[in-house]
């Protein structure tokens, strides 16, 4: 690279980054939501690309952009495989042009309405390195234009000013810290106004615009001088703390002292003012008090949605003939090949004689069985029966495990994206006699909410889980408030009678949650469970390596991508997925077409985790899939998860994490043929017996528990699980709701077997 402005980068940009000065010789695609924009650019003075060429391909984000600016970019030069070779942007600024030649390109790019290419070379020629001046400041010159006349001198001066003010708006924003794709957002929820609303308050963007919450607007009202304690930030401010006690916590509400206490004390703001700031959010219904309980709308809505459904199926009639237990237990013996435990029998009537009932119980009890048992004698009398759970992978084993069709709850209410809300609701229910759930413990207060509004009250309705598992991700604590609540017909199961090779995995898993320490099978017995006692950290790190790339492809025949899952309790330190996912990348998919976002890099190739719901891409928080395919001149990848395929654009990858390594919590629901559970002490904050136990019930095949003998000890003991803040098991025993409609049950239909 020669001349003096295509040059390294002067600690503006990363390792290896150059910049590149030019003007703008044609846009050649934007995307206006996105910002993503690849130009053509004439290059400054005696510059050069790699090639010698004098123009270049520029592909990067910019909040707006004309043809004839002046553009300042950092990046890297690339060579596309298709498109040749271009300079890839990691920050563009443009600013006005200088030259003649390109204030003609600019005035005549369609930046102001009504001036095309000859008025530009006019305007230009009459006032030369002027022009932008004499619009921006001394409009009234353009009457030396020869046949301007008054009407369109006075058009192109509005034009121009609002130009001007987006453009203003931007710089206002982007200088602020906020990326050009939000910066377009907040000028199209504000327009002209943005600038003055931003000022007067910031914290309007929390609930107005997507993608900025407390923290960022807080930093923006610190910049243009917003109190410290103004009413403004303290009614953001305690909406953030509550918002964060449901995500961080699964609280659905909190107490008001508790409240106003920890919103002080993170927002070092006095209480009287946050007393002030909490009334006044109640009193515009954006937070609600109910009898000191202060929730957030949705939450609040949701659990009163899902226990009035609740207590409505309990006590409405069946929309089929009751099945007689007995006759029904006897018909599906003669089927089984295995007799029923007293238990699981015991399981199967009380479902059948109640119209909703939980089962719960740990690895290897029977649920399952119970489950193809009610399908089976349901299935007999052509009921409808759908079988449904949270997430992808628990559907497939669902299925796999009655030889019935099953679906994600997302599927079977139908998301519709055009009305932004699922198809099926109480207003459009689902026309199913019988709706069986599995792995309840996963499903919050606002899935359960949406569930329970579909499925008419005059259906019956099973819940099966773990309720010994790690509560769900979201708030609430559905199962085991429906149990604890002593409304809701229930039956916990514990023996044991998955034994398979010796059953290790099993074993251990309820030794855990008795509060046993591990056991390990006598040297030379085969087993599906291995410790491997560890106390430093770096060596640590080295077994999990080994054992992912060679021991266990090795040993088992498993192939490393997509058999085998590491599972630790947080994202941070050397044990934690940041740094396992870094290594098993670079280990086991080191090179291949990428997207880099937020310092990670998303191969062809890679594991990849949804980390959100997203039903408009019909993919589910936790999901697991495989990057199929990147583009790096698009800034798109496509992920195929079990064969459904997703698209990503480049502003869309925080839905996406590496998947290599994950946290115990997102890999509830899901089973994997083989699972490397890391424990070290750097985890003690995490360090529960759910969790551990949760760890230990993924692993179908193979369970191998790496780490400190001191935290796994720690974890078994810590059964001090911190309780959920939730009212739903109290909406159950003292249900005062309003009654919902109820819609009158169909005829009966016929009976077989009993």
């Amino acid at each position: 690279m020669q001349g003096g402005n295509a040059k390294r980068a002067d600690g503006a940009g990363q390792g290896g980054e150059e910049t590149l000065s030019g003007s703008v010789a044609s846009v050649v695609y934007r995307n206006e939501q996105s910002g993503w924009t690849v130009l053509k650019v004439e290059i400054s003075g005696t510059d050069r690309a790699p090639d010698g060429a004098r123009t270049a391909s520029l592909v990067g984000k910019a909040p707006t952009v004309w043809t004839g600016e002046e553009i300042r970019a950092v990046g890297r030069w690339e060579r596309h495989p298709e498109r040749g070779l271009r300079f890839a942007a990691r920050t563009l600024e443009c600013v006005a042009p200088t030259s003649a030649a390109g204030l003609e390109r600019y005035l005549a790019s369609g930046i102001v309405k009504g001036i095309g290419p000859k008025l530009a070379a006019r305007i230009v020629k009459r006032f030369g390195d002027k022009t932008l001046d004499v619009l921006e400041r001394d409009s009234g010159r353009l009457a030396e234009i020869e046949g301007l006349g008054l009407a369109k001198r006075r058009a192109l001066k509005a034009a121009w000013d609002a130009n001007s003010g987006t453009r203003d708006a931007m710089v206002f924003l982007q200088g602020h810290g906020i990326t050009s794709g939000t910066a377009a957002k907040i000028y199209r929820a504000y327009g002209e106004h943005t600038v003055a609303v931003v000022k007067r308050n910031p914290y309007r963007l929390c609930a107005d615009i997507d993608g900025i919450g407390f923290v960022k607007a807080d930093e923006i009202a610190r910049k243009t001088g917003v109190p410290h304690d103004s009413p403004e930030r303290a009614r953001a401010g305690i909406y953030h703390v509550l918002q964060q006690l449901a995500d961080v916590g699964g609280h659905c509400f909190c107490e008001r002292p508790d409240l106003l206490l920890a919103s002080g004390d993170q927002l070092r703001i006095p209480i009287d003012v946050l007393e002030t700031a909490l009334s006044e959010e109640i009193g515009a219904k954006r937070l609600v008090d109910d009898g000191g309980r202060i929730y957030l709308p949705r939450l609040y809505r949701a659990e009163r949605r899902v226990a009035a459904r609740m207590v409505s199926l309990l006590d409405t009639r069946s929309r089929f003939a009751p099945v007689k237990a007995d006759a029904a237990l006897e018909w599906e013996k003669k089927r089984l090949p295995f007799a029923l435990s007293d238990a699981q029998a015991g399981a199967v009537r009380m479902a059948l004689e109640n119209k909703f009932s939980v089962v719960t119980g740990g690895p290897g009890v029977g649920k399952t069985t119970i489950i193809r048992a009610l399908c089976d004698i349901w299935g007999a009398r052509r009921l409808d029966v759908r079988l449904v759970a949270p997430t992808g992978r628990a559907a497939r084993r669902m299925a796999e495990s009655t030889g019935r069709e099953a679906a994600t709850i997302h599927k079977l209410l139908k998301w519709n994206p055009q009305r932004g809300r699922f198809v099926h609701d109480s207003e459009n229910p689902l026309d199913a006699d019988v709706v069986i759930v599995d792995e309840s413990s996963m499903i919050d207060v606002e899935l359960a909410s949406s569930l329970f509004s579909a499925v008419q009250p005059s259906a019956t309705l099973v819940m099966v889980g773990d309720v010994d598992q790690l509560p769900s991700v979201g708030p609430g604590n559905v199962l085991r408030d429906a149990i604890e609540s002593g409304v809701v017909p229930f039956t916990r199961l514990d023996a044991i009678f998955r034994q398979k090779t010796g059953g290790w995995i099993v074993r251990n898993a309820h030794r855990v949650n008795q509060g046993l320490d591990l056991d390990v099978p006598p040297r030379g017995e085969e087993s599906d469970f291995f410790l491997i006692p560890c106390e430093d950290p770096d060596r640590t790190l080295a077994i999990v390596m080994e054992l992912v790339q060679k021991r266990i492809p090795r040993k088992w025949n498993l192939a490393p991508l997509s058999d085998v899952q590491v599972l630790c309790p947080m994202h941070k330190n050397l044990l934690g997925t940041d740094s396992l996912n870094a290594a098993l990348q670079a280990a086991l998919n080191p090179a291949g077409a990428a997207l880099r976002r937020f310092g990670r890099e998303y191969r062809v190739g890679d594991r990849v985790m949804q980390l959100r719901n997203n039903y408009d891409k019909d993919v589910s928080n936790g999901d697991i899939g495989f990057v199929k395919a990147v583009s790096p001149s698009a800034r798109t990848l496509t992920v195929d998860f079990d064969g459904r395929e997703a698209d990503y654009l480049e502003s869309e990858l925080d839905e996406l994490s590496l998947a290599y390594a994950a946290t115990i919590h997102k890999s509830q629901g899901s089973e994997y043929p083989a699972v490397v559970v890391v424990v070290g002490r750097q985890h003690y904050v995490m360090l529960k017996r759910n969790l551990l136990y949760t760890a230990l019930t993924r692993g179908k095949k193979l369970v191998c528990v790496v780490g400190s003998p001191a935290a796994i000890r720690m974890a078994i003991a810590d059964n001090d699980t911190a309780a959920r803040r939730t009212a739903l098991a109290d909406r159950l025993r003292n249900p005062v709701l309003p009654p919902i409609a109820v819609m009158a049950p169909p005829a009966a239909t016929s009976s077989a077997p009993a």
